[in-house]
């Protein structure tokens, strides 16, 4: 018998089911070097242990994102081995920062499943917890995805759809507990701009592009220990409708997130994600571009020090925002279009500096 497994397809999963993920990951420094590397984020947060203790953190965080990555890379074997693409992630918190030397444990809850019209696939939902060594939950996230089925000839009736909030809410929004933003180092931030200067409705072009290479794709999601075949599989991608490898949609987020610096350096903070589309698909060579917009923006009556601003960012391929000559997205029917140079739509929550 070939104790190897194929991984799970869409006919595997059971609602309400709860999965304990292997490979618990302790993370260290070297991670964190490496994501700087692969992405060449600069928020000084996680560059500069002075930035890091002036606000209150113990040392120098891992970045939101690098944590989510890994975390998330954990839940792959287990749910998107056999995937046919990630759609989209929705109420993600990071309740705690993550330190060198913190170990992620992960666990997963299938919150929803439903056949598509085809009956050829099914779109699996998520709801997953990364937890600490001694039991704290650091984050919390919802995913769907689209799965294949072990037959796709063999229609199965489900029709059990998730529910997902459309947004984290101020009231629930995570605060860093113990950190504030009363001394925060503008200078070595890297721009001048708080809160008060950002107001619903200002667009932010990042100006900036980068080139995903497929040495830096594939080594990133090597990092986080993501094996889902379309990322690392030319052999078998070779005949699907793409006719080669998917760059992670998680590398893209990153890549327009080290974009993003450059308008946003004090949104330093990621709070939460209050969902996000993987539009269209990036593959090695092509140049990504952002762009963002304050949808609101938050304050608490407790807290002087900062604020929250809810961004909505668009990453671009091949295409510069200022020369896109279709709408970004359009409704139809109740449901989202979006432009072929369009490959990210991210709605998310940064905490910054007030003055």
């Amino acid at each position: 018998m070939n104790k190897s497994s194929l991984g799970r397809f869409f006919e595997d999963f059971r609602m309400g089911e709860d999965i304990v993920h292997a490979v618990p990951r302790t993370v260290t420094e070297a991670d964190a070097a490496l994501y700087l590397a692969l992405t060449g984020s600069r928020f000084s947060l996680f560059c500069s242990r002075p930035f890091a203790q002036s606000l209150g953190f113990a040392e120098v965080p891992l970045d939101n994102l690098l944590v989510f990555h890994i975390a998330f890379g954990r839940t792959v074997a287990d749910i998107s081995r056999n995937a046919i693409a990630n759609l989209g992630y929705a109420e993600v918190r990071f309740e705690h920062p993550v330190y060198a030397g913190d170990t992620l444990n992960v666990h997963s809850k299938v919150i929803g499943l439903r056949e598509t019209g085809n009956g050829q696939a099914g779109i699996v939902t998520v709801a997953s917890r990364a937890l600490c060594a001694e039991g704290r939950t650091l984050l919390t996230w919802k995913r769907w995805l689209l799965m294949a089925k072990r037959d796709p000839d063999t229609r199965s009736g489900v029709n059990s759809p998730a529910e997902l909030a459309p947004e984290v809410s101020p009231a629930s929004l995570p605060l860093p507990a113990g950190q504030s933003f009363a001394d925060f180092d503008r200078a070595a931030s890297g721009e001048s701009w708080s809160y008060e200067d950002y107001q619903p409705g200002e667009i932010i072009d990042h100006v900036d592009g980068v080139t995903v290479d497929d040495a830096e794709h594939v080594m990133a999601t090597r990092l986080y220990q993501n094996n889902a075949r379309v990322h690392f599989n030319q052999h078998q991608m070779a005949s699907s409708a793409h006719g080669r490898r998917l760059v992670y949609g998680g590398h893209v987020m990153s890549l327009c997130r080290a974009l993003s610096h450059n308008g946003l350096a004090n949104g330093q903070w990621l709070a939460a994600i209050n969902g996000g589309t993987h539009a269209n698909p990036v593959f090695a060579g092509d140049t990504l571009y952002a762009r963002s917009e304050v949808i609101d923006k938050w304050e608490w009556p407790d807290r002087q020090d900062l604020g929250a601003l809810r961004l909505r960012t668009y990453g671009f391929k091949n295409c510069a925002w200022e020369d896109m000559d279709t709408p970004v997205m359009t409704e139809k029917n109740g449901r989202r279009q979006y432009a072929q140079s369009l490959v990210l739509d991210l709605d998310y929550t940064v905490l910054m500096p007030r003055r």
